[in-house]
């Protein structure tokens, strides 16, 4: 795939506007870029997002949180520098739940924040996911891989939209002249999660730490990339902060079986927990991996933080959440 653009911006970016800033990802974006001297304007309508997420930021003076669904409208006072669209459920759980409200944050709310970043003379990056490839017929999954998915299957709420969130904002830049960029993120973990949002490592973490039986869908085959949050936020910002385009995988290419995953969990918590087994949701991916080439050539970037870290890391974080719930409760 052709090297799109020079590796660095000569944009000054100073004030972000974050959508679903108050998100898992969206939290440590803002996180991120308020540690890099930038000032976050933090847009979120708390559908599956929490204020807790940011309220270690609310005395920082370069944030602001705000109450918005960019479905309706957005309109931020003063300079914009970047706008991050990373408003949406991103969990099957979440998005199985709010088929209709994941359509329009992913085609409203992509027109909406682009027509801000139109407005403002802003770069925008679009946070697509490796849901695009649906369950892929190319492994590992690079860029120019146009995709295997159902349209009208229960995942095809966030698959397509996440689709038609990428042709528009293309779209934008090839018709009017916008800077854009698009990041398609992986299976990312990390503290933040919500334990009840349905995917494999809260889930898995909170049962080995309750000691129940950890559901493991199918046989357990099906493998998944897991990339630590501080990795993916830091490609994430390599993107926004360069003049490339994408489409830009952003994931570790370190796979393992869904089965694999849930023992090393047990064996993390230290935990008696047996594994059983569930029915396979419909039109699950059966396998999941990014080719990252793109993204060490043009950014310089790859993952640094170990799975087998990186889940000691996010384990001892929700032992913690448990322990601070228990002595609250």
């Amino acid at each position: 795939m052709a090297v799109q653009g020079a590796v660095r911006s000569t944009r000054d970016i100073r004030r972000a506007v974050v959508t679903g800033g108050a998100g898992f990802l969206g939290s440590h974006l803002c996180e991120q870029l308020l540690d890099r001297g930038v000032e976050v304007v933090c847009l979120d309508n708390f559908l599956t997002g929490s204020p807790q997420n940011v309220l270690h930021l609310m005395e920082h003076p370069g944030f602001r949180l705000v109450r918005c669904d960019v479905t309706d409208y957005v309109h931020v006072p003063g300079p914009v520098d970047l706008v991050l669209h990373f408003a949406s459920p991103a969990s099957p759980l979440d998005y199985l739940k709010m088929p209709i409200e994941t359509l329009k944050v992913g085609s409203l709310g992509t027109l909406h924040t682009l027509g801000l970043a139109k407005e403002k003379g802003a770069r925008y990056l679009l946070a697509s996911t490796s849901e695009v490839y649906g369950d892929p017929l190319q492994h590992p999954q690079r860029e120019d891989y146009w995709g295997n998915v159902n349209p009208v299957g229960p995942r095809g709420v966030y698959d397509e939209a996440k689709r038609f969130s990428e042709a528009l904002t293309t779209a934008y830049r090839t018709s009017q002249g916008i800077d854009t960029a698009i990041v398609r993120i992986f299976n990312t973990y990390g503290p933040r999660m919500r334990a009840d949002d349905g995917r494999a490592i809260p889930a898995f973490v909170g049962q080995a730490l309750s000691g129940r039986p950890l559901t493991v869908a199918g046989d357990g085959s099906q493998t998944r990339s897991i990339c630590y949050v501080d990795d993916t936020v830091r490609g994430i910002l390599a993107l926004a902060f360069s003049s490339a385009t994408g489409p830009m995988n952003i994931g570790n290419p370190d796979e393992l079986s869904m089965l694999e995953l849930a023992r090393w969990i047990v064996r993390l918590t230290g935990s008696e927990s047996e594994v059983g087994f569930i029915d396979l949701p419909v039109d699950d991916p059966k396998v999941r991996r990014p080719d990252t080439a793109l993204a060490a050539e043009v950014l310089g970037w790859h993952p640094s933080v170990p799975s087998e870290e990186g889940l000691r890391r996010t384990v001892a974080w929700f032992a913690a959440q448990r322990d601070a719930a228990a002595q609250a409760g």
